[in-house]
């Protein structure tokens, strides 16, 4: 199994910045794909950002230019910059990420769910 661990969200005012943080754990061999999705309440989860495990990088429309999704492959671990925060970036973030692990099977993992609060 692979366990994704997410930290760093908390509750900022408009304008600011946070930076989200996740760590891929168990008996990985390597990590692929690598995202981030956000779920707001009453709406569908949706993709904010992706990378590719040689960095190619895509992100959703509402986030292009304030936010930024880098990884550490030596860590495994993925980061979201998000800066020029608005309320509507208010949000539970997941962590997500494609990885082969022992016994070797490829793993589709989920980290638990971070809450980003922006206020007006």
């Amino acid at each position: 199994q692979v366990q994704l661990v997410e930290s760093g969200g908390g509750l900022v005012q408009g304008g600011g910045s946070l930076r989200l943080s996740c760590a891929a754990s168990g008996r990985i061999v390597i990590v692929n794909d690598m995202d981030w999705y956000r779920q707001a309440p009453g709406l569908q989860r949706e993709l904010v950002a992706a990378i590719t495990r040689g960095g190619s990088t895509n992100y959703a429309d509402s986030v292009k230019g304030r936010f930024t999704i880098s990884r550490d492959n030596a860590k495994n671990t993925v980061y979201l910059q998000m800066d020029s925060l608005k309320p509507e970036d208010t949000a539970v973030y997941y962590c997500h990420a494609k990885a082969l692990s022992m016994p070797l099977q490829v793993y589709d993992s989920w980290g638990q769910g971070i809450q980003v609060t922006v206020s007006s």
